[in-house]
């Protein structure tokens, strides 16, 4: 692959790339995954928006990884996770690879694991992981994969082989002796955003201020990933393998980790994602936070982030006095966003509300709860989900059509 100069690369549009970098790294996303550099294209034009008063206070961005491609490469970036009632179990998706960012090499990983954690009895541990990890891509682009699934003390172990459940091919529906059923291939971006709003939204949370969308007009709202696509997974899994174990009340946890594998032996974690829009939320202009929200374990999260958040949210909550104690309401949402796992009630209609947060469908505005709830006044955005140029679809693998 040869290296992108700056005058290989068409003039960009830079709001795209701002948000590419706040929607998905500061949260760890698609421009750099984890604090890790750019992908050849993305690197060339990083220097276009790096001098923007508005990007990550010029800070350069790097991690150190013990491969050079997993410093550039965005096939490890897990851009959003779903947890929803499917039509015979339940749902898990999540999105890798985003085509805003022009990768070299599309698809997935073929030295990576991509998991789904599931915590089964509230302890904020998994007890289940289902683990894919991909083959190098063929002559026509398709990819073979294999589905593990380790249970009991093994799951947190990413060394620990656990039982295949299904191998297949990217682009085709497999189903598993087991009744489960997955697939992975190339889908639309299901998610929306809308820049300015973004924009302001990290202002406010970094700065400790409201949220100021001063000229802004609504009606001139647009989703910045219309017409993007990105590579999905998808996996349903029959509600007996996750009912087991999960007591009378039905709850269960979920997260992702993308992880590669090091020279020395090991695995190395390069993005975690439980609940949406918490880098966008605390991390666009904080990157050395917005790197450690990818590492860790949820068990872990409130001791080690529940500070910084609460602190966070409790400026914006003072600035809009509308709270007593902005502090003590922060800290309650701070319990409430940590750990960082994505609540869900199996069997159940998935929703990612106000009233609750159980799972996350494919067409919950995400955005619209978290910044709200965060700021504990209205956030609009706008638009909503009528901004998606391919829709999700209401049978299997569900995901939308990539166009």
């Amino acid at each position: 692959m040869r290296s992108i100069k700056k005058t290989d690369v068409p003039e960009p549009d830079t709001s795209q790339i701002q948000e590419m970098s706040r929607r998905r790294i500061l949260v760890g996303g698609a421009v750099m995954v984890a604090g890790m550099s750019l992908p050849p294209a993305a690197s060339a034009l990083s220097s276009v928006f790096r001098s923007d008063s508005t990007n990550i206070k010029g800070k350069s961005m790097s991690h150190h990884l013990d491969s050079p491609i997993a410093r550039q490469d965005v096939r490890l970036d897990i851009t959003d996770l779903y947890v929803f009632r499917g039509e015979t179990g339940t749902a898990f998706v999540i999105n890798v690879c985003h085509s805003i960012a022009k990768p070299p090499i599309p698809g997935y990983h073929p030295e990576g694991m991509y998991e789904f954690k599931v915590d089964l009895n509230g302890d904020a541990v998994e007890e289940v992981t289902y683990r894919l990890t991909f083959e190098e891509r063929d002559a026509q682009g398709k990819q073979k994969y294999t589905i593990r699934r380790i249970s009991g003390k093994d799951a947190v172990d990413p060394h620990a082989a656990g039982t295949v459940e299904a191998q297949g091919v990217t682009d085709e529906t497999i189903t598993a002796p087991s009744g489960l059923r997955a697939w992975a291939g190339h889908a639309g971006d299901p998610f929306w955003i809308e820049p300015d709003v973004l924009h302001a939204v990290g202002h406010a949370f970094e700065d400790g201020t409201k949220v100021d969308l001063t000229g802004w007009n609504p009606s001139k709202a647009h989703n910045l990933f219309a017409g993007q696509t990105v590579y999905a997974i998808v996996l349903e899994v029959p509600d007996t393998e996750l009912l087991a174990d999960a007591g009378n009340n039905r709850k269960i946890g979920v997260w992702a980790v993308a992880t590669l594998a090091t020279d020395a032996g090991g695995w190395r974690s390069i993005n975690r994602v439980g609940l949406p829009m918490m880098p966008p939320l605390f991390a666009q202009y904080d990157e050395d936070f917005g790197n450690r929200l990818n590492a860790g374990h949820p068990s872990e999260d409130f001791a080690t982030y529940g500070a910084h958040v609460t602190k966070s949210i409790g400026a914006v909550v003072a600035a809009y006095g509308t709270a007593e104690d902005p502090h003590a309401y922060a800290e309650k949402i701070a319990h409430r966003m940590f750990p960082n796992m994505l609540p869900y009630t199996v069997g159940t209609q998935a929703s990612l509300g106000f009233v609750e947060w159980n799972g996350r469908s494919l067409t919950d505005n995400a955005p619209n709860v978290m910044f709200s709830t965060a700021a504990n006044t209205p956030i609009q955005l706008g638009i909503g989900k009528e901004s998606v140029t391919s829709k999700p679809r209401k049978t299997f693998p569900y995901v939308p059509i990539a166009v």
